[in-house]
């Protein structure tokens, strides 16, 4: 069971507030390089917003993975997002050749210092689709597999599941976890079963007077036991005012669909729950019921 844990909200709140005990995996997100491909640079993560405080600090994340971990999570950084940050280096460029080696030694320089389980890639979209069509993100995810599994260390992706989205097939054999998001769109994955992790949102859409929408727990909040069986708050047409989410019943589902077909659940994003993990509680119990 995998979760995402957004250090961009900030940090040190989300360690204090944060309940994540059903979690096997968390992912801290997200750090980028910057335009020289150094992610540390004089003792401070040089693109990894931490909210309002700034960008974390290497203490910082050293500290909050050693939290993490007691917890009895495995603990890994998160780097790339759904939308790359203006501190962020070119990716297209810093994956090139002469230059890929460099970073995916960096990134296990970072793993070596904060005692981090590993590395998550999120790379996505047009991005993803032109580091591909260039020849350069399986050559890369291959330099920095062999540099993190010479330290035991785990290299899993979250991936588009749109045609043009996805992370090539070459490249699948080098990661531990592959997780299509699946809660924007669906598509094949080609990935073994024990490595695939169904992604499943925290979250809604809105339209009309319901837009942007939100996370779950405001959503509960708001409109009550409805968005525990109901995927829809109005009416989902065009033009029209309506919410669309994942509800608590399709969440089991989801997960019940992921013990039987897949390896596991990945989370956007766990800060998005309840206080009390309804829908991380409603996932464990999914995953450990026995098989039917």
């Amino acid at each position: 069971m995998v979760g995402y844990f957004p250090a961009f909200k900030g940090l040190e709140a989300g360690l204090a507030t944060t309940a994540i005990d059903h979690y096997t995996h968390l992912n801290i997100a997200f750090a980028n390089p910057d335009r020289d491909g150094l992610l540390v640079r004089d003792g401070g993560m040089t693109c990894m917003s931490g909210g309002a405080a700034g960008n974390v600090t290497l203490v910082e994340l050293r500290q909050a993975v050693t939290r993490l971990r007691a917890r009895g999570a495995k603990v890994l950084l998160s780097v790339g997002g759904g939308s790359i940050p203006s501190c962020s280096g070119d990716w297209a460029a810093l994956l090139g050749p002469g230059k890929r080696e460099a970073l995916a030694a960096e990134l296990a320089g970072v793993v070596d210092a904060a005692g981090l389980d590993g590395i998550d890639i999120d790379i996505e979209g047009e991005l993803l689709t032109a580091i591909d069509r260039a020849g350069d993100y399986t050559p890369f995810v291959a330099a920095l597999s062999a540099a993190l599994k010479a330290r035991g260390k785990l290299l899993t992706v979250a991936t588009a599941s749109y045609e043009g989205g996805m992370i090539p097939v070459s490249s699948i054999r080098y990661f531990d976890l592959v997780m299509p998001m699946s809660y924007d769109a669906i598509g094949p994955s080609g990935v073994p079963a024990e490595r695939l992790a169904l992604g499943v949102p925290f979250y809604g859409y809105g339209f009309g007077k319901y837009a942007p929408g939100g996370d779950f727990r405001s959503l509960l909040a708001a409109h009550g036991d409805t968005v525990l069986t109901s995927d829809v708050i109005g009416s989902a047409c065009a033009g029209c005012d309506y919410l669309t989410f994942n509800a608590q019943a399709t969440i089991r589902r989801k997960a019940e669909l992921a013990r039987a077909r897949a390896g596991g659940i990945m989370v956007w994003e766990v800060t998005q729950d309840t206080d009390d993990q309804l829908l991380g509680r409603t996932i464990a119990a999914a995953l450990a019921a026995p098989s039917n």
